[in-house]
């Protein structure tokens, strides 16, 4: 009765408690009645680590053995481990009179000796052990830990002089060197390997050893595995967020007798990396030679890289890291910057075909007094190519907007000092004409200004099309109207008179300052003023003209912090007989 109520006691213990409950009660050396994972001679046996847990391997040498090497291959993680063994006067006898269910090791352990450590090592590079073998009668133990997370792990065993042949041979000097580095390319250089310069065999079409160079924006990797993993958790990552959205699915608890043998030291299912390399995903190899220099290409501008070279076994699946190095691409060439003045009328000519400082200009402007504040104001004058604008400060981007043969205002705040971008848009050419050689060059005039004070720009009219009276046309007179804003403005008037047989393209160019034009066709100037913008329209009755003259008028928004502004030109005739 005592016992069954033991047994009850302790099963709920193990399921309230979890997996580790069990575990916790066995002291550090005892060896549990599972079966054991044994570490065979020239074959690479994979391990799966759980995190925070131990896992041993055990092996014995044959007699004949007076040297051994034990790799360890980490993958994804840093690990710790180390290679014990343990002597014993006698051996066991091999036909133990104890129960069957008793394990190997535990019959060494059952026994008279001593253990003594002789390898300790923690990282995440491969790292191998090589020393003499011990007393005949002794057992080795090879214990494994992750203290991250899950991992996996392979581990090689060598009996005898000289080196395995599994893995491939490192130089003296296993450092990567940089030879050059571009804006968009950096050349690497590094010792050959005695693996790819001797054993120059081929397996099928391509050889036994050969170099894979790997480019990393993060960090260096210390193993292919690493680099697969790395690869997997990307993926794994975007299938989650993928199915962020889907509704959950209903957790189902494995049996206990399934997390009890996933805890022991037995071997696990899964497979033993002892397949070729073809087998195996590629990690994305930018070169993938048997020659010890690289050009990688197609890079990023000012931007940091690491770089990582292995060299493979493609028949034993294996590989050895060199040294790693990074290096940082040179940065884009961009033109200087010129300095904008307050109120100045700045004019840029920029190409919609060239590069460099034939498409791209840069400006910078620092606005007077204690509010930091500016408008910017701006449009083409020719061509059909628009300008790309981006205002930054501090290496924020403020703003982006295209600006054509409209006049285009832009705020500036935010920041003490910006930097104005300007770049060229070439032209739709499915709709467009080819250009030819040099039409392909526009202007654009530019003006920055610190003296509007207001938390927004200016408001425009709400059209800037000039009205006439056909009406009020006399021999020597038109009458002419257009829209103005609420605030109190300068409009001023120009005429001037072509040719009867002129055309269409009479019209004066959008970008004719008002102070370039001859003061003889200046008619009048003067100030006007509407709160209501529906009413905000004034006339202008326009004199002393020739009786069947054609004229071209044009009217300018006069403003103190910005551009003019430029009312589309009017042509009118006057009456021939009145």
């Amino acid at each position: 009765m005592r016992m069954t109520l033991s047994c009850c006691l302790y099963l709920a213990v193990a399921v309230f408690s979890g997996p580790a409950t069990i575990f916790a009660l066995a002291p550090e050396n005892e060896v549990t009645l599972h079966p054991t994972t044994w570490l065979s001679e020239n074959k690479i046996t994979s391990v799966h680590l759980p995190k925070g847990r131990t896992r041993r391997l055990y092996f014995t040498l044959k007699k004949k053995a007076d040297l051994m090497s034990v790799t360890v291959s980490p993958c994804a993680v840093p690990i710790e481990w180390s290679l014990a063994v343990r002597t014993l006067k006698d051996k066991p006898p091999k036909k133990p009179h104890w129960t069957s269910k008793k394990s190997m090791p535990e019959l060494w352990w059952r026994g008279s000796g001593r253990e003594v450590r002789i390898h300790t090592y923690t990282g995440n590079a491969v790292d191998t052990y090589t020393g003499p073998a011990y007393a005949p009668a002794s057992i080795y133990i090879l214990r494994l830990k992750s203290n991250e997370h899950d991992t996996q792990v392979s581990a090689y065993l060598h009996e005898g002089m000289g080196p395995s042949g599994v893995f491939p041979e490192l130089p003296s000097d296993p450092r990567v060197h940089t030879l050059g580095v571009g804006m968009t390319s950096v050349t690497l250089r590094w010792a050959p390997s005695s693996s790819v310069v001797v054993k120059d065999g081929r397996h099928g079409n391509r050889p036994y050893y050969e170099y894979c160079v790997l480019v990393d924006r993060k960090h260096n990797r210390r193993s292919l595995c690493a680099v697969r993993e790395g690869v997997k958790k990307e993926r794994k990552d975007e299938q989650m967020r993928q199915r962020r959205d889907k509704p959950g699915k209903e957790i189902v608890w494995a049996p206990i007798k399934d997390w009890w043998w996933q805890r022991s030291d037995a071997p696990e299912d899964r497979e033993t990396s002892t397949a070729l390399l073809d087998n195996f995903e590629d990690p994305g190899c930018v070169c993938k030679d048997v020659e010890s220099v690289c050009t990688v290409s197609d890079l990023l501008p000012d931007t940091q890289y690491y770089f990582d070279v292995f060299v493979v076994d493609r028949v034993n699946g294996t590989s050895m890291a060199y040294t790693g190095t990074f290096a940082r691409t040179h940065e884009e060439a961009r033109p200087a910057v010129t300095s904008l003045r307050e109120g100045q009328v700045k004019w840029v000519t920029l190409s919609g075909t060239g590069s460099g400082q034939q498409r791209e200009r840069l400006f910078g402007f620092k606005p007077r007094g204690w509010q930091q504040n500016g408008l910017l104001t701006m449009h083409t004058c020719n061509g059909t190519s628009n300008v790309k604008v981006t205002v930054s400060s501090k290496d924020q981007e403020l703003t982006s907007q295209e600006v054509g043969h409209q006049l285009a205002q832009i705020w500036l705040h935010g920041g003490p000092s910006y930097l104005i971008q300007l770049q060229a848009l070439a032209p739709d050419a499915s709709s467009l004409p080819i250009p030819k050689s040099g039409s392909d060059k526009f202007c654009l005039r530019m003006q920055a200004s610190s003296a509007y004070h207001r938390r927004a720009v200016p408001v425009f009219p709400a059209t800037l099309q000039i009205k006439s009276f056909n009406k009020l046309r006399t021999c020597n007179s038109v009458t002419i109207a257009w829209m103005g804003t609420e605030e109190r403005s300068l409009y001023c008037v120009y005429q001037r008179q072509i040719p009867n047989d002129a055309g269409k393209h009479s019209s004066t160019g959008r970008c004719l300052d008002p102070e370039s034009r001859p003061a003889n066709q200046r008619v009048l100037c003067k100030y006007f003023q509407e709160l209501n913008p529906r009413r905000a329209v004034t006339t202008a009755v326009i004199g002393e003209l020739d009786p069947g003259a054609l004229y071209v008028f044009d009217v300018y928004l006069m403003r103190r912090w910005g551009l003019p502004i430029k009312y589309h030109s009017k042509m009118m005739r006057t009456r021939s007989e009145c």
